[in-house]
């Protein structure tokens, strides 16, 4: 049994040695390559400085082409408008001496250098009247090239006109005199002014006019000119536009006389209301008539501020 199964497994034919042989061989190979093939091969190492410099070399050109192209440009730039001027701008005899460009004859000019067309500009421009008021006029010249301007600025000497435009500038003119009247404004006594006294306030419609007459009636007349400005729906800002045109030159006012009044003849009035109708008529009631208007201080709605508000429209009897 062990015979067979040890040909079976361990006796091998010529051809399977010899590829066991070449497996045997490859593998030898491959491990060996593994040692050997860092001394064939050398694995390139980079340098971090000498990238920087590289870095910085790339830097520096890239600024020198800039420079270059930017001076270049400049420069043709510079020598294309020189070669304009030099088309258009031709050099003339010419000589300086003091002038008043206001009263310059042609010859003076074509002498100082200036070309006819030039001339013929300037006398154009004397002729409508126009004036040169100091040494810097003259370059505005319309054909005179700035470097003519410059050559004759120093030369030029104007006299008078300096003075005529000046006083020409300090003239006084007299404002027209309006005929416009100015209306007077009238003011309104608020105890007997009516709808159309109050409808000519500034701000104040028929509306506001009508209300202002009914919270008046209400009140039984105002003892007070703050008193209009409590109107329903009367902004502040019209009352107070209104108030210096507001006067009242006597008190007119209907009272009550506590000691008699219902509660309905009381509650109407628009600083009573109800509950204070109705704890006037129960402390009278419960006390008898009332001496005096201060004695309705002794009810406890009765505070300091609402008897001096009510306390004008008051009375007993």
């Amino acid at each position: 049994m062990w015979k067979q199964f040890s040909k079976a497994y361990f006796i091998f034919t010529l051809k399977e040695r010899k590829g066991a042989v070449i497996i045997v061989i490859l593998i030898f190979i491959w491990v060996a390559l593994q040692f050997f093939y860092p001394l064939f091969i050398k694995n390139e190492t980079f340098s971090h400085s000498k990238f920087e410099n590289e870095i910085a070399k790339l830097e520096v050109e890239k600024n020198d082409s800039a420079k270059y192209f930017s001076q270049k440009y400049n420069n043709e730039l510079h020598d294309d408008y020189t070669l304009k001027e030099n088309k258009n701008y031709q050099a003339i005899k010419s000589e300086v001496f003091y002038f008043d460009p206001n009263t310059t004859s042609a010859t003076d000019w074509k002498r100082l250098g200036l070309r006819d067309k030039t001339i013929h500009t300037v006398q154009n421009f004397i002729s409508k009247g126009g004036k040169f008021y100091k040494p810097e006029d003259i370059s505005k010249i319309w054909g005179l090239s700035a470097v003519d301007a410059k050559r004759l600025i120093p030369y030029v000497s104007i006299k008078n006109v300096a003075a005529q435009y000046t006083s020409f500038e300090k003239r006084e003119y007299k404002k027209p005199i309006s005929s416009y009247t100015v209306k007077t404004i009238q003011s309104i006594d608020i105890n007997l002014a009516d709808t159309s006294a109050f409808i000519n306030l500034p701000g104040i419609g028929s509306k506001l006019s009508n209300r202002i007459i009914a919270f008046r009636e209400k009140l039984g007349g105002f003892y007070s000119i703050e008193q209009v400005g409590e109107t329903y729906l009367l902004p502040d800002s019209t009352f107070q536009k209104i108030k210096p045109r507001l006067v009242l030159n006597k008190m007119r006012v209907r009272q009550i006389n506590i000691n008699n009044a219902s509660i309905d003849e009381m509650k109407i009035h628009p600083y009573i209301r109800y509950n204070l109708a109705n704890a006037i008529f129960q402390y009278r009631q419960q006390h008898g008539n009332f001496n005096s208007v201060e004695d309705i201080k002794k009810i406890m709605l009765v505070t300091d501020a609402v008897f001096e508000k009510i306390s004008p429209y008051l009375m007993v009897q």
